[in-house]
Order: C-alpha cells, then structure tokens, then sequence
C-alpha cells in the first residue's frame, strides 16, 4: 500500500517525468554505444520505447506524461534552432551550392509528401490519416505544427516522423555504397532531407561537414513543407 501511494505521489509530480525522460535516454546512449553506434538501435528510438513500456505498465495515459515532460518538448524548438551554428562555420561553401540545394529541396520535399499521399491512398487510408501522414519527412516539431494546420494527428504524425528517421538511418548506408557516394556534404544533406533530426545527429557522428549541410536540409526541408504541403494536400483532395 505504502508503495502504491509513493508511486501514485511521484506520477503526479512534473518533474517525475522528465526524470523518466532524460534516464531513458541516458540508458539508449549507454546501449547504442555498446552496440557500435547501430542505427537500429539510435538512442532516441530506444529511449522512445522505453518510455511507451514505462507507461504501458503503470497504464499512464499520454497526456499525463506530455504535461510532465513538455518542458522537453519546449527545448526542441531552440535545439533545431541552434542547428545554425555549424552551418555558419560552412556559409562560404553553403553560398556556392545555392542553386542546386534549394531545387535539391524543393523536389525532395513534393516527392516525399506526394508519394507518401499516393501511396496511403492506393491502401485506403482514411482521409485524417493521410494528412497525418503527409510530414513525416520534416523534423518532429515542424510536423507537428503542419499536422495541426491541415487537420492530422499531431501526435501520429510525430510518431511517424521518429519512425521515418530511423529507417532512413537505417537504410542510409546501403544506399550510400550502392551509388558510391564519398562527398560528407551530399551525405549529410540527404540524410537531413530524407531523415530530419535522427539523420542529423547520424551526420554529426560522421563529420563536422556531413553535420553542417545535414542540419542545412533539415531545417529548409521543414520550411519548404510548412509552405508546399498544405496546397499539395488540396490537390489530392483532402
């Protein structure tokens, strides 16, 4: 009984899930880097599905746990922001590829959407779930506020963007060897675009280079979709 009542004090407080947040994290670095670094086991993920146990087991709804832990949430904004501090170490560099990274973008960031739209729709996706489904390709924060704008699930939507950056993680290798790709700055962009923040962090392990022009797609991927997702969604009538 004792221990029922600690556990039931404790869940309540905000500052208890935080706590939950930041170990689960500490413990997914811990493990990934037992692991060799694997992108199958990237620390956001691992720690992403320790949470959900965690709340499954003391059956903890998700709104409990996101008004404990928002102040996290809060930190993604300044985090994506603080992003640009690599990319001014590379403005020279960045200058000269101008022309090719924003077509580079703009193409990425309709195929993405477009084909993840056609896709939901040849399976019969309902109508709410493909909106939800239209920014997986943007970072976690940016998908959250198109979903709220077209009318998705901010939280499906989320979820899917975490998944996305971990298959991109995943499958990024490969790729990279099939097309003998050696430039840092083209493999750093192509994650950033294709898998967002999971892709960045990736990048960064990589090179300071790779780090740089990864953060650059990420956070021109998201602006560009905040503007051509919403008239693209119209134009597949949702």
């Amino acid at each position: 009984m004792e221990i029922a009542n600690f556990w039931v004090y404790f869940a309540a407080r905000p500052l208890f899930w935080i706590v939950v947040t930041l170990v689960s994290f500490m413990v997914a670095t811990w493990i990934n880097r037992k692991a060799g670094g694997t992108a199958l086991l990237h620390p956001v993920f691992v720690a992403m599905l320790m949470i959900i146990s965690v709340l499954l087991l003391t059956q903890t709804d998700y709104s409990t746990y996101f008004e404990g832990a928002q102040f996290i949430h809060f930190m993604l904004g300044p985090a994506t922001v603080a992003l640009a501090i690599p990319l001014y170490d590379h403005l020279a560099r960045i200058r000269r590829l101008l022309l090719p990274i924003l077509v580079t973008c703009v193409t990425g960031s309709i195929f993405a959407a477009a084909t993840t739209l056609a896709v939901g729709i040849l399976m019969g996706g309902d109508a709410r779930l493909l909106l939800s489904l239209a920014p997986k390709s943007v970072t976690s924060p940016i998908a959250i506020g198109i979903s709220e704008q077209i009318g998705g699930y901010p939280s499906l939507s989320a979820g899917l963007a975490l998944l996305t950056g971990v298959i991109g993680c995943l499958t990024a290798p490969a790729v990279f060897r099939l097309l003998r790709l050696k430039s840092d700055a083209a493999m750093g962009f192509a994650l950033g675009l294709s898998a967002h923040g999971f892709g960045t962090a990736y990048a960064v392990q990589t090179s300071a280079i790779a780090g740089a022009f990864a953060g650059l797609a990420m956070g021109l991927t998201g602006v560009l979709s905040s503007l051509l997702i919403p008239p693209l969604v119209r134009l597949f009538g949702l």
